[in-house]
């Protein structure tokens, strides 16, 4: 089959967010995302509630992507999707459907690492994104992942260092429920972290290894911080909530960047990739692209809709593999834990 041919359907189905895409060539023809927000009402995501939103929104997000990618079915390569990691039920109804589907249509299906999605998701052609050179950092920074990882070639990829306890998007948002936030708490801490002193007030950064990441001690300073502060001041979160947020993104930013600075000594690999979710904080964004002049470091951040949980990324390594002939077998199976590394 000549590559122009190559149409990747991505199904992505890792978390509470229903989505597919279809790329031909690197390119993205559509990337569908049906959210769910009947989360919010619980202040986090609900497992049962996700998988069962899943079985409604995969059909017509499905449908809507083959449509605005103005395909038929019949025309597709392969159909990748998310194995894991990430909640059971949630993994199970994509993958259930894409092996139906891809069994369906009688063609290759593909399974797809979540983390290794994100960090690959650099490779998608889109205007003003280039892609890393071979070997590069990756520091992959979500609600449930903050790692480091040393990517040797799309299929060889070493964590170096990762969080010993929580991942640095569960920090923000369980900082941000403290402060009486609602969910998702972490794109709200930055919107009030932009208009405030990032100085106004000082919080402890774990001391862990050299490449690891620690943020259990982090959430309790802040309860502690704020729980002080209000037997003083009932009115202080109203008052100094800007500051607030600007010092705990402040503290959380030159954390990372303190681990990724780390990183590029000990391996001296300058070119550094974020991917994740929490790539999308204005704060980390700035920090890394000031590294870049500051540090002659080459870095890439990807565009707002590869940050989060999307189906573009699992179809880019979906035709990544299809080339290299990486096809899973009929029998694949979800899994709710995936080690990053070789494929």
């Amino acid at each position: 089959m000549n590559s122009k041919d190559i149409y990747i359907l991505g199904i992505e189905s890792s978390c509470d967010d229903t989505a597919a895409a279809v790329i031909h060539n690197g390119t993205v023809l559509s990337n569908v995302v049906a959210t769910q927000e009947i989360h919010q009402e619980y202040g986090g995501v609900v497992p049962e509630l996700a998988s069962r939103a899943h079985q409604q929104n995969i059909v017509p997000v499905v449908h809507q992507a083959l449509h605005k990618a103005n395909i038929d079915k019949k025309q597709l390569s392969a159909i990748a999707f998310t194995r894991g990691p990430g909640l059971m039920g949630s993994l199970l109804v994509g993958t259930s459907f894409a092996k139906s589907l891809a069994f369906g249509l009688d063609i290759p299906l593909i399974d797809v690492n979540h983390m290794q999605a994100h960090i690959l998701a650099h490779f998608i052609k889109a205007e003003g994104q280039i892609a890393p050179n071979f070997p590069f950092l990756a520091m992959t920074i979500s609600g449930g992942h903050t790692q480091i990882v040393k990517v040797t070639d799309y299929f060889e990829m070493e964590v170096i260092g990762q969080t010993l306890d929580d991942a640095v998007g569960e920090a923000f948002d369980k900082s941000a429920k403290i402060l009486g936030l609602p969910y998702p708490g972490g794109p709200l801490i930055d919107k009030y972290a932009q208009q405030g002193n990032p100085k106004a007030f000082k919080f402890p950064k774990p001391k862990v290894g050299p490449l690891d990441f620690s943020f259990s001690g982090l959430k309790t300073s802040v309860l502690y911080f704020v729980e002080k502060e209000i037997n003083q001041n009932p009115s202080f979160i109203q008052e100094n909530m800007e500051d607030i947020c600007a010092s705990l993104q402040y503290t959380i930013v030159s954390y990372l960047m303190g681990k990724l600075k780390n990183a590029v000594k000990q391996t001296g690999i300058t070119e550094v990739a974020i991917g994740g979710g929490v790539s999308a904080n204005s704060g980390i964004r700035k920090a890394l692209q000031q590294a870049q002049t500051n540090k002659g470091w080459k870095t890439h951040i990807p565009k707002f809709e590869y940050c989060t949980d999307n189906a573009a990324m699992i179809a880019m390594v979906g035709e990544l593999k299809f080339k290299h002939q990486l096809y899973a077998k009929r029998n694949v199976t979800a899994q709710a834990r995936m080690e990053l590394g070789k494929s």
